[in-house]
């Protein structure tokens, strides 16, 4: 079954009692049990399961080729319930990660022992040098946010097993329309469903998809434990956007690319950054790996006066954090999604007030082409 196909029959079968084809919220804290500890079904409270976490989960696992997915209030939450199953150890990451992963890293999971070393994305070898014996997983964000930066998740999965490390990859950005990382040796995939999977703007969710039992039993009882469950009705959301993510993600790609390549050569603008433009230092890689090229195009300006003015110009893009809406969204995330970083490691990154980040929409293209080059001309 193709993915498209996935996105709008897998988890959303008619519901079995009244047969209605869009299955129904069920907006419950608790179950009835037939005796003490004995309930009617699979459920007995929705922190720790929901026939809406159920469907959406099914969907997930189905789209990356996974055996087990389960659900979160967030990205964030998802990545608490993983960080809580390693107990004690170093992890090897991107350098050029979410601002929000980097504050939970660093500012939370450090307390607690969890160590990190922080690599060049691009470079697989960086990733072998960075492993001590006390390394357990690697944590690959691929693309980046927000450089764009592709990992060679066959090489580095590759590394980290003969090693005995396990690999989580952040899947966000390409969606599994574009990337299924399981397939590519990853033992677990990790999504910010509030973006393209949703793609709506109107919730927040995490999930956590894998095809190892024990892991998906530790991410069920931290999940219930922590309280990291997100709402049925969120999850009911997220399930609806799913069924058009196929459809969405073919327009949000079609419409960065056009983007893309009518930023370059722009007099006020140094570099575009976008893996399908073959002028990305890793296209043949993003093109090997990845089967489409996402909806996030980085613009670096020659100031960031530039870039502050070219926003403030732009009318069909909301200067806003998040991405993957159907909506347009622009965003500098030096102080907006990285602020959390500190100014010394984002410079070194290259994430100054120069960048700017566009997350493309689904609007008509040549709307979104005027929008930019009006604004472009107001430099």
């Amino acid at each position: 079954m193709k993915t498209g196909t996935k996105c709008i029959h897998i988890g959303q079968t008619p519901e079995e009692i009244s047969g209605a084809v869009i299955p129904p919220v069920f907006q419950t804290s608790t179950f009835a049990q037939k005796n003490p500890g004995v309930p009617y079904g699979e459920y007995e409270y929705t922190r720790a399961g929901n026939p809406n976490f159920s469907r959406l989960e099914e969907t997930l696992a189905a789209l990356e080729n996974g055996k087990y997915a389960r659900v979160f209030s967030s990205g964030l939450a998802a990545l608490t319930a993983w960080l809580s199953t390693i107990g004690k150890c170093h992890i090897v990451t991107n350098e050029d990660l979410y601002g929000g992963t980097y504050r939970l890293l660093n500012a939370v999971f450090a307390n607690y022992d969890v160590q990190n070393s922080r690599v060049r994305s691009a470079d697989a070898r960086a990733w072998e040098k960075a492993v001590r014996s006390e390394t357990r997983w690697f944590l690959v964000e691929t693309p980046t946010n927000p450089m764009l930066n592709i990992v060679d998740l066959a090489s580095v999965c590759g590394i980290a097993h003969s090693r005995g490390i396990k690999v989580i990859v952040d899947n966000t950005f390409a969606s599994p329309c574009f990337q299924q990382p399981l397939n590519l040796g990853a033992d677990v995939v990790i999504h910010s469903t509030t973006k393209y999977l949703n793609g709506h703007s109107d919730v927040i969710g995490g999930a956590l998809i894998t095809n190892d039992e024990s892991l998906k039993e530790r991410f069920d009882f931290f999940r219930k434990a922590l309280g990291l469950n997100p709402s049925p009705f969120d999850c009911w959301l997220i399930s609806r956007g799913v069924k058009t993510l196929a459809l969405r993600m073919a327009w949000h790609e079609k419409n960065a690319l056009a983007i893309a390549d009518s930023l370059k050569g722009a007099s006020a603008i140094k570099e575009v950054m976008y893996p399908g433009l073959k002028s990305h230092p890793q296209f043949k890689l993003a093109s090997k790996q990845m089967s489409g090229f996402g909806g996030i195009v980085a613009v670096r300006f020659d100031s960031g006066k530039s870039a502050t003015k070219f926003m403030k110009k732009l009318k069909l893009f909301c200067l806003a954090e998040s991405l993957g809406g159907v909506e347009s969204l622009v965003s500098q995330p030096s102080t907006m999604t990285h602020a959390s970083i500190p100014r010394a490691v984002r410079s070194n990154l290259g994430i100054d007030d120069s960048l700017v980040r566009l997350s493309v929409g689904i609007e008509d293209t040549d709307d979104l082409l005027s929008d930019v080059s009006s604004a472009l001309k107001a430099i």
